[in-house]
């Protein structure tokens, strides 16, 4: 029998005070989160270094983005929101500028650590708030990071092309992100940030570790099945002799935003247990499909459209169970499976061939359906009430 479902607070209105200065933080988060990828050449052609040196710069990000939520879910207690997503919000905004005006790769290097343990500090602490403020607003924060994270490599083509070289870019690139962190601190001044309310799990003795155990597994293997899909799709489908790999990679990352944005309109009709329940399956469903050749493609986007609603509407779904604070612990675990499932997708793909990667994710998107049913059965669909 599931739990009784507890009484959570009613939703925040969507409105200018909700969401703008979220709205503004998570498209800078964006931009910074897809940026060292796209400006890798530019890292090379600057600092002289080797394409297998490159990459530990975005490693270093990574690092500390996934580092810094536990700070956060300890800080947001005792500092509160504001202090903690202001600080951050510095700490970010002093990393890029270290990026932007680097002489060295290791002052580079520093810079990148010191702007991802900003970005997780800031991720974690407003996740949890938008978690809170309820299924819709927190899929429209998210979704606006979707759309940072496209902005990401035209920001990057537009600052070289006004250099007028690959290298010439990086400074002015990285200087428009410290910018709009300005303007996200501009936006929190002036429209407020959401209460960090009390859900029903603060007001507990003690946290429930076997529904914070369950929800920490299903966003880990969840961000997992996101970030291997999105990693490994271009590879799989040129290896089965698809003509447009990239395109398609396109068009999955597209459908997960598209998804975010229509959960953000209509998410607060349904039950976020049930919300989560049904795009698992989806997403079953359609990693399924792309271990058929000529589905692939459209069974990649599809993932994306499927996927997409599960990490904003769980952890939202989290918030009515487990105290607030307790959501930027659950991004650790959504970090986690970031890093391991890449790495377990290229061993497959390297010792079995490319047909692993959809039977991989499939089985993973099956573990996470099973994660969602156990959860449902301990806590319920985090129903309101009446």
């Amino acid at each position: 029998m599931p739990a009784a479902d507890p009484a959570p607070p009613l939703p925040a209105r969507l409105s200018a005070s909700v969401l703008g200065a979220g709205a503004a933080t998570f498209l800078t988060l964006g931009v910074l989160q897809a940026i060292y990828g796209p400006a890798f050449p530019a890292f090379e052609a600057r600092y002289g270094v080797s394409t297998a040196q490159v990459g530990v710069i975005a490693s270093a990000h990574f690092i500390g983005s996934a580092a810094a939520p536990l700070l956060a879910g300890l800080l947001l207690t005792r500092l509160g929101l504001g202090r903690v997503v202001t600080g951050a919000s510095l700490l970010l905004a002093a990393g890029v500028v270290l990026v932007a005006m680097s002489p060295t790769w290791p002052l580079a290097l520093l810079g990148a650590l010191l702007g991802g343990l900003g970005l997780g500090g800031v991720s974690g602490a407003l996740n949890a708030a938008y978690a809170v403020a309820g299924t819709q607003a927190i899929n429209f924060v998210n979704a606006v990071f979707g759309v940072g994270s496209m902005v990401a490599p035209l920001l990057l083509t537009f600052a070289s092309r006004q250099a007028g070289d690959v290298a010439g870019g990086l400074p002015l690139a990285f200087a428009t992100i410290a910018g709009l962190v300005g303007l996200s601190l501009v936006a929190a001044a002036a429209w407020g940030l959401p209460r960090l309310a009390h859900t029903a799990g603060d007001t507990a003795r003690a946290v429930d570790r076997g529904t914070l155990a369950l929800f920490a597994a299903l966003m880990l293997v969840y961000v997992g099945v996101e970030v291997g899909t999105g990693a490994w799709a271009a590879k799989t489908l040129a290896a089965s002799g698809h003509t447009h790999p990239a395109l398609v990679v396109s068009a999955y990352w597209g459908g997960l935003t598209v998804a975010r944005v229509l959960t953000s309109l209509l998410g607060e009709r349904v039950a976020p247990g049930r919300l989560v329940l049904g795009a698992a399956l989806l997403t079953l469903v359609a990693s399924a499909l792309t271990a058929l050749t000529t589905l692939a493609p459209l069974a990649y986007a599809l993932v994306g459209l499927a996927c997409g609603p599960i990490f904003p509407t769980a952890l939202a779904w989290a918030a009515r169970h487990l105290p607030a604070r307790m959501v930027p612990f659950l991004l650790v675990g959504g970090s986690a499976g970031g890093i391991l499932m890449p790495w377990l997708l290229g061993l497959g793909f390297t010792r079995l061939g490319p047909g692993a990667v959809p039977g991989l994710l499939t089985g993973a998107a099956g573990v996470l359906l099973l994660l969602v049913v156990l959860t449902l059965r301990r806590v319920g669909t985090g129903a309101r009430a009446g």
